[in-house]
């Protein structure tokens, strides 16, 4: 029987998808003013769908943190986990609205509500790893307090 299954493994690939799909929609709300700027978008599914697929080419010869993913990042955390690099590889421009007079696409109200998504996909995310860490602390503890 494992104790650590997928599951929890998924949740923080998830919670890792989700800062840096944060960090993208803030960068956004942040150049909402910057002449000629374009938005950033990221897709979650595919995200994920190559945080599984990196978390996959980790699990095969990870013996020194020195050495190279097959994305080219160092496995010493420099650059966050490999769910988190497979993201930010994924970060593309995004579909703005048409340019204003300084050409910025930004959408500023478009940008906040999927702040507001995230941030509540963040926190079911987490609350769920939350829970399946209790499961496991009260099987540890031999279901006593």
């Amino acid at each position: 029987m494992k104790i650590f299954d997928t599951t929890l493994t998924r949740l923080q690939e998830s919670l890792d998808v989700r800062l840096v799909e944060h960090n993208v929609l803030a960068g956004n709300v942040a150049n909402s003013d910057t002449p000629g700027y374009r938005p950033k978008e990221l897709d979650f599914a595919q995200a994920m769908a190559a945080a599984r697929r990196a978390a996959g080419a980790d699990a095969l010869a990870a013996t020194n943190a020195g050495h190279m993913g097959q994305d080219g990042a160092l496995r010493d955390g420099s650059q966050g986990s490999s769910a988190m690099v497979a993201a930010n590889s994924l970060v593309r421009d995004g579909a703005g609205t048409s340019p204003g007079i300084d050409g910025n696409q930004v959408d500023l109200d478009r940008a906040m509500a999927g702040l507001a998504e995230n941030s509540l996909q963040y926190g079911a995310s987490a609350r769920a790893a939350g829970k399946k860490l209790a499961i496991l602390r009260y099987v540890v503890s031999d279901g006593g307090s």
